[in-house]
């Protein structure tokens, strides 16, 4: 017997659950990419998009998926030959450091492990030692969809400022932007990236790039700028410039309007709400982890992620087939060095209480049917906590 009839749930960490006003702002004609209307839903995403990264530097806008949106980061500010310092802590920058050797560009690991955050304390040590200051831009990333790591950005950003080095201060944004606090300006990031497909509620397809003052004066002399990415060439008068022809014009009606719901909400109450229902996770895993066979993977609980939730099993596979074909919730599965390892609860975007709770209840649901060792009552502390903090 499944229970699985009706819409099918996504819990994965990209791409998201979509609004369905998201979904009807694309149903509609396109626009005439050369009238009024088009200019301004280019410019009051540009602006918007400011916003969110919270900086009064330039923002930029590709048709591409977040690896695209690394490598556009990457050719405006580097030269073949450059050196970078990849701070390791899961997958993702990693990605980011191997997208950049390709391109011709050395690249230094600080070496991290996959249940940790990065040490704001080893990235400075790193700095210092390269006194010749041959290292021309540290790449983080805020939160790793692999691992389920929160990286302190701000922290790690004073500890470069500390050193006095001239490293650009790199920064992937993909699974945080527009779910937890994010200051760009404040903590001395000179280029940030990010996609729409995750926090931001919308297809994939659009990737986002913001440059400070300071990245856009190396730009001036960086040797891998391409047509395509070029800042340069999209700061041009005409409109078409900005998207480097054709504009994405549905995928663009699409992240108007969810950065519209964003604002109506407030970013300060979504971050909120991605807090708490990000915490009703951690209480249901904690639950069931006395169980013995499964935990999180990241030890330290300050150091786990508020869009996603790592969780560390032998073997997965059965609960996430049992979640998927009997209920309809298809859970993320572990990737990278968690391939077969571990499974992953999203909580990013458009979420709410019932699809969390309702995503957790399947995950007991699961356990209890496969005879999986776990805590008893891990839905329950998640409903306790969610009782105790949202009050009526």
């Amino acid at each position: 017997m499944v229970v699985r009839a009706g819409r099918e749930f996504l819990a994965i960490p990209g791409p998201t659950t979509m609004p369905d006003e998201v979904l009807r702002a694309m149903h509609r004609a396109p626009l005439d990419i050369y009238s009024d209307a088009m200019v301004q839903l280019t410019h009051g995403l540009l602006r918007d998009l400011g916003t969110l990264f919270a900086t009064k530097g330039k923002t930029y806008i590709y048709i591409a998926n977040g690896h695209g949106t690394w490598e556009a980061a990457l050719t405006n500010v580097l030269s073949r030959g450059d050196r970078i310092l990849v701070l390791e802590s899961g997958r993702f920058a990693v990605g980011w450091g191997s997208a950049a050797r390709a391109m011709g560009i050395e690249v230094q690991s600080l070496k991290g492990s996959w249940d940790r955050a990065i040490r704001p304390a080893e990235v400075e040590a790193a700095l210092r030692q390269d006194t010749g200051h041959t290292i021309k831009a540290v790449l983080a990333v805020q939160i790793d969809t692999a691992s389920g790591v929160y990286n302190d950005i701000e922290a790690i950003g004073k500890a470069i400022k500390a050193t006095g080095h001239p490293a650009l201060f790199m920064v992937d944004a993909v699974a945080s932007l527009g779910c937890m606090p994010f200051e760009m300006d404040a903590w001395g990031i000179d280029v940030a990236m990010s996609a729409s497909q995750k926090g931001l509620m919308t297809p994939p397809g659009l990737g986002y790039v913001a440059a400070s003052d300071r990245a856009r004066a190396v730009h001036i002399s960086a040797g891998l700028r391409t047509p395509y990415f070029d800042w340069t060439e999209r700061d041009g008068n005409e409109h078409y410039q900005k998207h480097s022809g054709t504009a994405p014009v549905h995928l663009m009606f699409a992240q108007r309007q969810a950065i519209d719901m964003l604002f109506a909400e407030g970013l300060d109450s979504t971050f909120r709400r991605h807090r708490l229902l990000a915490e009703a996770v951690r209480r249901a895993v904690a639950v069931w982890a006395e169980g013995g066979a499964l935990g999180f993977n990241i030890v330290a609980p300050q150091e786990r992620g508020d869009t996603v939730t790592t969780v560390r099993m032998a073997d997965p596979a059965p609960l996430l087939a049992y979640c998927r074909d009997n209920c309809g919730v298809i859970l993320g599965v572990g990737i990278g060095d968690l391939h077969g390892k571990a499974f992953r609860i999203a909580h990013m975007g458009h979420v709410n209480a019932p699809m969390i709770l309702g995503t957790l209840g399947v995950i007991e649901m699961g356990l209890q049917a496969l005879g999986i060792p776990h805590g008893k009552g891990g839905v329950t502390a998640a409903v306790n906590y969610l009782g105790d903090s949202v009050k009526a």
